[in-house]
C-alpha cells in the first residue's frame, strides 16, 4: 500500500490498530523503491497488477506505476493469506480458489476497523470453503502464520458479517462451494484500500485484489511454533 507522506502516520497507526487485516512486514522511506522484503526489486515495477485512487475514488488499474510516483510517497509491504495456502495444501486441505483457477474471493464486511485520524473504513475479508472436519486443522495451521493474516475471523455465517451473497464477491471472483464445506473468512489485506476509498485519500496506490508482490522470501519464514 502507498500513500503520500502526509497519510503515512496515519496507515501506519491504522495498522497497528488493525493487525489482522494489515499485517505490517515493511515500511520504506519516502520516495524508496526497494528495501526490506523487496531485496532489490522495484515496487513500482514489480507488481503483475496496481490499482490506483483519487481523491476517494477508484481510478484504473496498470502494471507499472512509474508514471504516477511521487517522491513522497510512502510504501508499506503487508502479509498476505496466499503465504499460507501451501501449507493448508500440503496437510490435504483443499484450496477452492486454486483447484477451481480463479482469483480468491474478497468481500466487504459490515465491521468497521478501528480508525485512525482521517483514515478509516470496513474489514474486509477473503473466503477459502473447507471440509466441515478440517476447519479446525484451517484453523490451527494459519493461527501459525500470524504476520500474513493469522487464523480466521469468522467461520460459516457470511451474515453476520454482513454478506448477503457469496456468489458476488466485492473483489476477486466467486467459487462453488462443495457440500459438506464451510465458508471460512480471513482478514484481508485489501482492508487499507476500502479505507483509502472511504477516506478520500488524494492519490494512493495499492495491489490490484489478487495481484500481489511475490518476493524472494520462502513462505516458511513466516511461520511460528
Amino acid at each position: 500500500m502507498v500513500v503520500p507522506r502526509d497519510w503515512a502516520f496515519e496507515l501506519l497507526l491504522f495498522a497497528q490498530r488493525n493487525p489482522k487485516p494489515c499485517p505490517v512486514l515493511a515500511v520504506l522511506d519516502a520516495g524508496e523503491v526497494s528495501g526490506p522484503v523487496l531485496g532489490d526489486g522495484d515496487v513500482r515495477t514489480d507488481l503483475p497488477l496496481y490499482s490506483l485512487y483519487r481523491e476517494g475514488e477508484a481510478a484504473g488499474t496498470r502494471t507499472d506505476v512509474l508514471d504516477v510516483w511521487q517522491d513522497d510517497f510512502v510504501t508499506f509491504a503487508l502479509g498476505c493469506s496466499f503465504t499460507f495456502e501451501a501449507a493448508l495444501q500440503e496437510a490435504g486441505i483443499p484450496v477452492a480458489h486454486i483447484d477451481q483457477g480463479v482469483n480468491v474471493p474478497m468481500y466487504r464486511t459490515s465491521l468497521p476497523c478501528e480508525p485512525a485520524g482521517r483514515l478509516s473504513g470496513p474489514l474486509v475479508v477473503s473466503m477459502r470453503p473447507i471440509p466441515a472436519d478440517r476447519v479446525a486443522d484451517a484453523v490451527r495451521i494459519t493461527s501459525r502464520y500470524p504476520a500474513v493474516h493469522g487464523a480466521p475471523v469468522h467461520v460459516g455465517a457470511p451474515g453476520e458479517l454482513g454478506i448477503r451473497d457469496l456468489s458476488a464477491p466485492d473483489y476477486g471472483d466467486a467459487v462453488q462451494i462443495p457440500a459438506g464445506h464451510l465458508p471460512v473468512f480471513w482478514a484481508c489485506g485489501v482492508t487499507p484500500q476500502a479505507a483509502v476509498l472511504e477516506s478520500g485519500v488524494p492519490v494512493a496506490i495499492g495491489h490490484a485484489p489478487g495481484h500481489m508482490l511475490v518476493t524472494d522470501v520462502p513462505n516458511w519464514r513466516y511461520q511460528v511454533p
